[in-house]
């Protein structure tokens, strides 16, 4: 007698005992299937890569004993698994009770397929395991990148003339390093209190509170942190914020259109460089006057609306523009190694810049194609942009 097909489906990323057991528990009733949630599903549902690819992933799955075979799901979104059943055929499908929905039942019925929930029960002698209790381990406090408008967060900028920072906050998808232009000061201040997420709490009022923890009035060294970095990490999406000749931005406007979003990690990579080094001061010979911080304003503006409006060649020359602003009042943002990486990339990108004060860290560039890019230069990577509600 023919044994029956089992099958089930899940991301497997972080592959714990708790999956074993699972896959232990489901293949009492057959043979064992294994749907695998693709690398791009997971990025399009959770907004962030897993941390092992879909092969590596599958080569595990396939390798645990209670598994007959396992494939990648072709399909999208919580479905995903569909096209899978459907070359699979079982007659079992088995899900976590905490997994289990009405639509997955009803696609079963269709099919006259058994379902069955399995409480997540760990096996006998274990500690229970979850993938989300797994990935608290490692900090998920997110990082920015400045896109336009940088420096003018500081009132000795400002003064000359207002206009509007440009920051859109990252998922720690990416190593980030130290001195690198990603606020890593700012970051490392927020796991002071939170070690690993940020709190469910209105966006504004947490920048406000890190800014205010970090800029602590005893601070020894006398430097006050622009307020883009906690603005940037703290709200999710694209954000622009407007400075005139304070610390703290006199508005804040914020853009969580998908297509928006969307369309900037199209186009966004960037390239590890070496990390500023120590001792290296930027502000050395900075030249600051009405007419070079108004170009560094009237960049931010056309840089927002190029975005708003989806123009690529608009967006490079506004964020190129920007960033020419940038080191023509702070001159020496361009040392050590920057200017060799920036001849190396200028006639394979559309635009560049780096990241916050500059010095090195990273070059951030803007291109036609970002996976592309990415695939044809491994040593670049894509950026995925926090969302608003993760």
């Amino acid at each position: 007698m023919l044994k029956k097909k089992v099958f089930v489906s899940g991301c497997y990323d972080l592959l714990h005992s708790g999956h074993v057991e699972f896959f232990r528990q489901a293949a009492q009733y057959g043979d064992l299937y294994v749907g695998i949630g693709s690398d791009k599903t997971y990025l399009g549902y959770k907004h962030k890569k897993t941390v092992y690819p879909e092969q590596e992933r599958l080569f595990m799955v396939k390798s645990i004993r209670y598994v007959k075979d396992a494939y990648i799901n072709a399909g999208s979104g919580v479905m995903d698994f569909v096209p899978t059943l459907d070359i699979v055929k079982p007659d079992v499908f088995v899900v976590n009770s905490d997994g289990g929905s009405e639509e997955k039942r009803r696609v079963c019925q269709e099919r006259g397929i058994e379902y069955i929930e399995l409480q997540r029960d760990p096996h006998e002698g274990l500690t229970a395991r979850s993938s989300t209790d797994l990935k608290k381990t490692e900090s998920q406090i997110p990082t920015r990148l400045d896109l336009a408008g940088t420096w003018i967060d500081q009132p000795y900028v400002s003064q000359y003339a207002p206009g509007w920072a440009i920051t859109i906050s990252l998922e720690p998808t990416f190593e980030i390093r130290e001195r690198c232009g990603l606020s890593t000061s700012s970051r490392n201040m927020i796991r002071k209190i939170w070690p690993y997420n940020l709190p469910n709490m209105d966006p504004e009022m947490l920048a406000k509170l890190v800014f205010c923890f970090e800029n602590d009035p005893e601070r020894s060294d006398g430097i006050i942190s622009g307020a883009q970095d906690s603005i940037g990490i703290c709200i999710p999406g694209l954000c622009r914020h407007y400075y005139n000749n304070r610390f703290w931005p006199e508005k804040i406007e914020t853009c969580n259109d998908e297509s928006v979003l969307l369309w900037l990690e199209g186009h966004l990579i960037m390239v590890p460089m070496e990390p500023r080094k120590p001792g290296c001061s930027v502000l050395e010979g900075k030249d600051i006057n009405e007419t070079k911080v108004r170009a560094l304003a009237q960049a931010a503006d056309n840089c927002w609306q190029a975005i708003m409006a989806k123009d690529l060649q608009a967006f490079a020359q506004a964020y190129k523009d920007s960033f020419n602003a940038q080191t023509a009042m702070f001159p020496a943002m361009i040392q050590g190694c920057v200017q060799d990486y920036i001849d190396e990339y200028k006639d394979k990108v559309l635009a560049w810049k780096m990241p916050g004060a500059g010095g090195g860290g990273y070059l951030a560039c803007v291109v036609e194609d970002a996976a592309q890019f990415c695939k044809e230069h491994p040593e670049a990577f894509p950026l995925t942009i926090r969302r608003a509600g993760f």
